[in-house]
């Protein structure tokens, strides 16, 4: 595959090969001004490994044998600090603050590309291919609901469910009980820092909110009606 090098400065050496991807959308306006960003030596310093362009253009900033700050406070599956065994791939989009917007076709194809040509060097099982929103509830919403996971999964990488309608009342914030706790162990057993209290309190809906993000979202609202759970249930047998 074809890369344009833009070294950035900020890495840091490995300690074991990586094993998970976190896909990124930029948030900045352009992608000339988010390629500055990950390669600014000045603090607070921060990088990726690959910069996707809207059309399709791929840079490489950080060699994947070497640790790129990408992730930030991140946790998946009882792994925090998760720059350490990642690779991250930013996608040029200005994000929920500059305005969001569908992710162009060459784009799309230039990642799903990216992704496969990576996977053919790491052992990165589809469970482990995550949005930046999955490892960090809460503190980031990329790469948000309108990137295609559908599409990339059926290009082979990642997960992705339709399962059948499922009935039910739907749980949301203030509820409690055994429903609430099953609940919440799902969410954790997929990967989400979403300890089983059996209290649906904010960050449970916050947690609900990114499942949601990722694998739901027609509707991201945090609430866990039938549909949500029963999408859950499927990535767990996926992910098994």
């Amino acid at each position: 595959m074809d890369f344009i090098e833009a070294p950035s400065p900020n890495f840091d050496t490995r300690s074991a090969p990586p094993d998970m991807l976190v896909l990124h959308y930029t948030g900045m306006e352009t992608g000339e001004a988010a390629l500055a960003r990950l390669r600014d030596p000045t603090p607070p310093r921060v990088s990726a490994h690959y910069v996707v362009e809207e059309d399709g253009r791929v840079f490489r900033l950080v060699p994947e044998e070497r640790v790129a700050w990408h992730a930030g406070v991140s946790f998946w599956k009882g792994q925090k600090g998760l720059n350490a065994n990642s690779i991250g791939i930013e996608i040029v989009n200005p994000g929920h603050e500059f305005g969001y917007r569908l992710f162009p076709d060459a784009q799309i194809a230039a990642v799903i590309a990216l992704v496969g040509d990576i996977r053919e060097r790491w052992t990165i099982p589809d469970s482990r291919i995550l949005g930046h929103s999955d490892v960090a509830p809460g503190r980031r919403m990329d790469p948000g609901e309108l990137f295609p996971w559908r599409k990339l999964a059926d290009a082979g990488h990642g997960l992705w469910v339709d399962p059948p309608p499922s009935p039910g009342e739907p749980l949301h914030e203030g509820e409690e009980g055994v429903g609430v706790f099953a609940l919440q162990a799902g969410l954790t057993r997929l990967g989400y820092d979403c300890a089983p209290s059996g209290k649906f309190d904010a960050e449970t809906t916050t947690t609900v909110a990114t499942f949601q993000r990722h694998w739901r979202p027609d509707l991201v609202d945090g609430i866990a009606d039938g549909e949500t759970r029963a999408r859950l249930v499927a990535l767990l047998r996926a992910a098994a």
